[in-house]
């Protein structure tokens, strides 16, 4: 939450990533409204997000797949 960072500023700096990224590949942006400069607060909030970060990682390198929601019908 500092009005100094708005989120669009990442959001424009990963655009001019990818379209400067000769061999392609994913990049990750996640943006959180309530969480400042250290992320969220709360232990099980910052393993979900350390959680996160990893699966992105392993996916990335191919050591698991990524996993599809559940539809009901």
């Amino acid at each position: 939450t500092d009005p100094r960072v708005t989120y669009w500023e990442p959001a424009k700096w990963v655009a001019r990533l990818r379209a400067t990224m000769v061999a392609g590949g994913p990049v990750l942006l996640r943006t959180n409204m309530g969480a400042g400069h250290g992320g969220s607060s709360g232990r099980f909030n910052r393993l979900d997000e350390v959680a996160i970060a990893y699966a992105f990682a392993l996916q990335t390198v191919g050591l698991v797949q990524p996993v599809r929601p559940v539809t009901r019908a």
